[in-house]
């Protein structure tokens, strides 16, 4: 009669689903910190590229548009550095034209192109179209319409309480920034928000 002996070394992991479950998560965790963890300390992450400002208070506003009506779904903001990629959409995402984003756009859902560089491809008048309808210039686009932010109003009064949020993450907006917010967004669509928005993203790299 055979004679069965307890499991050893490798065997005894891969036949006890506890020990498996732990040790995965153990090797994930570390592997996880050492990746992680020191891109905190790397200045290439962490300082902004020459010449990065925060987001006007208009800009602001249409960011928040943009994220409140699930852009981010469909549209990612990261060019990937492969040659098939920077031939489309422009030079590949520094990390740091990322460090007032709070939270960053990268996604990774491309149902339509890549948005980091639209700033300056189009003008105001054609994303003001293509928003209101979007077959109008693209014939072929299964872009949802956003025809009611045309008439849809930024609320001024949202904006300083946004903006000393982000300071408190490090955002350098100073305090004139926070008191004339209100007054640069006063009478401005929701429509021209987003625009200018859009147009101010990707523009410092080349």
């Amino acid at each position: 009669m055979a004679q069965h002996t307890a499991p050893s070394g490798h065997e005894k992991i891969e036949t006890s689903n506890f020990l498996m479950i732990v040790l995965i998560l153990l090797a994930v965790a570390v592997g996880g910190i050492v990746e992680i963890v020191p891109l905190f300390f790397q200045k290439s992450t962490t300082q902004p590229v020459e010449g990065l400002k925060p987001y006007t208070a208009l800009q602001l506003a249409g960011r928040d548009v943009y994220i409140r009506e699930g852009c981010y779904n469909c549209h990612s903001q990261m060019v990937r550095p492969f040659r098939s990629e920077t031939l489309r959409y422009g030079a590949f995402s520094l990390a740091g034209e990322y460090v007032y984003d709070h939270p960053f756009q990268w996604g990774s859902k491309r149902t339509g192109p890549d948005l980091w560089r639209v700033g300056g491809k189009y003008s105001d008048e054609w994303h003001r179209i293509h928003l209101i309808n979007p077959r109008d210039v693209v014939p072929e686009s299964n872009m949802p319409a956003y025809p009611w932010l045309e008439t849809a109003m930024v609320d001024p009064e949202s904006l300083a309480p946004k903006m000393n949020a982000l300071r408190k993450v490090g955002v350098p907006y100073t305090d004139d920034d926070v008191k004339g917010a209100a007054e640069a967004v006063k009478g401005k669509s929701e429509l021209e928000a987003v625009i200018a928005y859009l147009q101010g993203l990707g523009l410092l790299v080349k």
